[in-house]
């Protein structure tokens, strides 16, 4: 079983800057792609950023310009960096790990969640 470790979560003021970490318990490079998403309260978890086993990153438009996703292989780690941030941008923040097997299977893999809240 994978295991996502997510953290870096916390208080901020708006404009300020935060990055979240999500470590897994096996090589990430085994995983299709890797992502983060969010919940806020009373509202659907939404796709933030991801990025995919040869480094192909996609956001939401909410956060380009803003949020930047990466990864360490070697740490077996997925980073968000997020800049810049907004009072909207308040949420629990989901590590997603996603693997297909044989071209049929396709496993998830979610971490516990990490809380992010900017002040106004």
């Amino acid at each position: 079983q994978v295991q996502l470790v997510e953290s870096g979560g916390g208080l901020v003021q708006a404009g300020g800057s935060l990055r979240l970490s999500c470590t897994a318990s096996r090589t990430i490079f085994s995983f299709n792609a890797m992502g983060w998403y969010r919940q806020a309260p009373g509202k659907q978890r939404d796709l933030v950023a991801t990025i995919t086993k040869i480094g192909s990153t996609a956001y939401a438009d909410s956060v380009k310009g803003r949020f930047t996703i990466s990864r360490d292989n070697a740490k077996n780690t997925v980073y968000l960096q997020m800049n810049s941030l907004k009072p909207e941008d308040t949420a629990v923040y989901y590590c997603l790990a996603r693997e297909v097997i044989m071209l049929a299977t396709v496993k998830e893999y979610w971490g516990q969640g990490t809380l992010v809240a900017v002040s106004s």
